[in-house]
């Protein structure tokens, strides 16, 4: 017997032992995920506002980087390819599966360590780092991975919320009937697991 011949008598039970009760129960459920879903799409929305604004400072920060004699060229063609990579990927919020999620992360993660590359190469010039302008976009720049770190926990709280409801049992029967799926997460850094060495 097909899944969803299998989901609509179960329903149809659930209604007939329930009556009203059953109905409200139905719809109470899919109103219950219908929200969870629209918190995932919002927190997504923020994911992505704070990874454009990322991708925002990266054009002010290779354009101060460049006025300095003689830094390393590659350095800054690896951040500018990074970042037309990672803005490249657009993520509809209404498919985010772990798949799209994975990709996303990865053309993200690529920029932000093509960042880390250009802001460790700067320490080699001093007449970089007194600047003004270069000081202030690296603490702009600061803040929104720490608005990033935020967002992508946020998201992913939400996401749990979500794909716990649709899983459990019989909110799954619901779930599966009104076409919820489940939702990706955002993995930790593989760079993240090895710390930097700090040398003196």
């Amino acid at each position: 017997m097909k899944t969803s011949y299998i989901v609509i008598i179960v329903i149809a039970a659930i209604l007939l032992i329930g009556g009203c009760g059953g109905c409200s129960y139905y719809v109470n459920t899919y109103n219950g995920i219908v929200s969870l879903n629209q918190n995932v799409q919002s927190k997504w929305g923020t994911v992505q506002t704070d990874y454009q604004r990322r991708a925002d400072l990266v054009p002010n920060l290779v354009a101060t980087v460049k006025g300095v004699a003689n830094f390393e060229k590659s350095t800054l063609v690896d951040v500018t390819n990074a970042r037309a990579k990672a803005t490249s990927i657009q993520v509809d919020p209404t498919k985010l599966t772990p798949e799209t999620i994975q990709k996303f992360q990865s053309a993200q993660g690529e920029l932000s360590t093509a960042l880390g590359r250009l802001l460790v190469a700067s320490e080699r010039y001093p007449e970089l780092k007194a600047t003004e302008n270069f000081s202030g976009l690296q603490a702009q720049l600061e803040g929104t991975e720490n608005r990033i770190a935020v967002a992508r926990r946020d998201f992913n709280d939400a996401v749990q919320q979500y794909n716990t409801k649709i899983k459990q049992f019989p909110t799954s029967l619901i779930a599966s009937r009104g076409g919820f799926t489940e939702k990706g997460y955002f993995q930790a850094d593989a760079a993240a697991a090895n710390a930097p060495k700090v040398q003196f």
